[in-house]
């Protein structure tokens, strides 16, 4: 409560002074705290001081999940023995989980621990999942017997135990919930340490999100050509446990960075903000709608100063929410004195009357709902990246020199290896080319960047089919109906351009989407919209899941073989990726007409907030 009461005065000074200033230093204008719940200096917090310890931070989680994701269709093929389209649907439903997670995660950040705390609970949580999967690859007891790689009758008579799975799989799934805290949480407390209301700070705020990007990318980089090596040439219980280390590590490095944070303070559910406007909505649906803007009901309260939210704009679509902003007439109960009406008898019931600001987010959250539907189909390619993409690369020539074989998950290290370059020729040569072009502040919008990306995944998986064809025509020609062999007379380097395109449509749509979702969302649900972002992926591998499954029971029909057999007379993959490469393109043309007709947040100056509180 002391820290409470502190904070109210901090916010209400501040308020009340133009430029807020501590011993001639100034305080951030959003809001912000540091460690000890003191307004935020700017010269002594945040920005890159405080944001490298988080990209950091981020560099071991992404080594961490890669390390575990980029093999683990290799792991379940070979040492739990499940079939190729039963491993896929696991990794895909196990992607899907740890990146819908997040939407609880991002809630309880925003709405009750705050940004900090979630991402050491989730930390926590996230290396004991990685301590139970390591003991699972390492010790005999659970895990199955070896087999060789193309024994399938060894793989039949040597399945898991349901000890052996049922712990192999909660290990996993724990690290789902600790993703779901950890990477929401992180991302979004790396992006509050700019503060938005400073023109040099916004600034640097974009090219965090790029750089951001590139320490993941390294993470991953690391992961699927160290890690994955020493899994397949040393053990898995080695190759388990260097991610576990990673994270372990992680946990002081962030909690060195303390003093130099910027904390925003939890603003209450978001739920219940939108609940009370639909409600609002609701009771006042009878109402008309004044001419006079002044007729709408504004109130910058203690919770939203508290948490840094600022005042939004009114806009014209939705207009039936704006009921929800009518204000109340005041009471006739006049001060004797002043001539002033009460304060406390004008205010209204948060169900019966919002305020502009609020019905503007939820406004921002049904106008994100087509963007955000639109994507989906961008999460469905993106996912084959470590499934079928992996796969692909088991059967064909992975020599690199007289001595050295590239792992098939190192494949990955071609699309982490152009998201880097291309990110830091973007963020450095495009964005200075485009802004002198277009006049933009970023260069491009948003959801052109967007854009970009979802046409460039189409390519992406044209590239796969091509490579794809030629693959199964090499496996038909050299082996007929006796099955795949273990290694084709065709090199592996021809996946590389699918690989390098995914890693350009990543740089564009999904960066894209991390800056989308935390700067056109609402200010109080900022770790909910980088979670809206991760379900991009998420749903996308569900669906992808859906999708292996339908075409699964429809090519059997009529007696054909599957397109996802490990007979080549039959084996399909190719069909797949042409499939993906049409419905993207119904997709992006769905994307483009849902954008056009997109409305982009409108924040009031903080002059006009400072007029509104009075």
């Amino acid at each position: 409560m002391g820290f409470l009461c502190w904070k109210e005065w901090v916010e209400f000074w501040k308020s009340t002074t133009p430029a807020s200033m501590k011993n001639g230093q100034e305080w951030v204008n959003d809001g912000s705290v540091d460690f000890k719940g003191r307004p935020a200096i700017r010269s002594t917090s945040g920005q890159w001081k405080a944001s490298l310890f988080i990209i950091g931070v981020e560099f071991s989680e992404r080594l961490t999940y890669y390390g575990i994701a980029s093999s683990l269709i290799i792991y379940l093929t070979t040492m739990m023995h499940e079939g190729i389209a039963t491993a896929a649907k696991d990794v895909n439903n196990w992607t899907g989980v740890t990146t819908v997670m997040p939407l609880v995660g991002g809630f309880m950040a925003d709405a009750y621990f705050g940004r900090y705390w979630m991402v050491l609970i989730s930390s926590i949580i996230y290396l004991l999942g990685l301590v139970l999967l390591t003991l699972s690859v390492s010790v005999s007891a659970l895990k199955p017997p070896g087999c060789p790689k193309t024994d399938t009758v060894c793989m039949s008579k040597n399945k898991p135990t349901s000890t052996q799975h049922t712990f192999f799989f909660v290990a996993l799934y724990l690290i789902s919930i600790g993703t779901g805290g950890h990477k929401p949480s992180l991302q979004s407390f790396g992006a509050d340490q700019f503060d938005e209301d400073d023109k040099a700070e916004k600034l640097k705020k974009a090219s965090f999100f790029n750089w951001w990007y590139c320490g993941l990318c390294g993470g991953v980089l690391l992961a699927v050509t160290v890690v994955v090596y020493i899994q397949e040439h040393v053990n898995w219980g080695v190759g388990f446990a260097i991610p576990t280390v990673a994270m372990a590590l992680s946990i002081p490095v962030f909690v060195y960075g303390t003093p130099f944070y910027r904390h925003v303070v939890p603003g209450g559910s978001p739920i219940t903000r939108i609940a009370r406007v639909l409600v609002a909505a609701f009771l006042n649906r009878n109402k008309r709608l004044p001419s006079d803007t002044g007729m709408f009901h504004e109130n910058w309260d203690v919770e939203d100063r508290k948490s840094g939210q600022r005042l939004l704009s009114r806009t014209d679509n939705f207009k039936w929410l704006d009921k929800a902003a009518i204000a109340v007439e005041a009471d006739d109960n006049a001060d004797d004195t002043t001539g002033r009406r009460s304060i406390r008898s004008q205010e209204p019931s948060p169900w019966r009357v919002c305020t502009v600001t609020q019905v503007e987010e939820t406004k921002l959250l049904l106008r994100m709902v087509p963007i955000w539907l639109c994507c989906l189909v961008f999460g469905m390619c993106i996912s084959q990246q470590t499934t079928f993409f992996v796969k692909q690369g088991v059967t064909m020539d992975r020599r690199m020199g007289s001595h050295f074989e590239i792992p098939p998950p190192s494949l990955l290290t071609f699309a982490s290896g152009s998201m880097i370059i291309f990110a830091v020729i973007y963020d450095r040569f495009l964005v200075p080319v485009a802004k002198k072009i277009t006049g933009h502040e970023r260069g491009i919008t948003l959801l052109q960047r967007i854009g970009i990306g979802m046409f460039v995944s189409i390519l992406c998986m044209v590239s796969a089919a091509l490579v794809e064809t030629r693959r199964v025509d090499m496996a038909k020609k050299y082996h007929g109906v006796k099955g795949v062999p273990v290694r084709l007379p065709i090199s592996v380097f021809w996946l590389v351009p699918q690989f390098v395109l995914l890693g350009i449509a990543d740089v564009f749509t999904l960066v894209g989407l991390q800056e989308y979702f935390y700067d056109q969302g609402p200010d109080g649900m900022r770790s909910l919209g980088i979670a809206f972002y991760l379900s991009v992926v998420g749903v996308g591998s569900f669906l992808s899941t859906l999708l292996i499954t339908i075409v699964e029971k429809v090519t059997v029909i009529g007696g054909h073989e599957s397109w996802f057999t490990t007979n080549p007379k039959g084996l399909h993959w190719d069909y797949f990726y042409w499939l993906l490469a049409v419905l993207g393109t119904l997709n992006l043309c769905a994307y483009v007409c849902a954008s056009r007709r997109y409305t982009y947040k409108q924040v009031k100056a903080v002059e006009e907030s400072v007029t509104a509180k009075d």
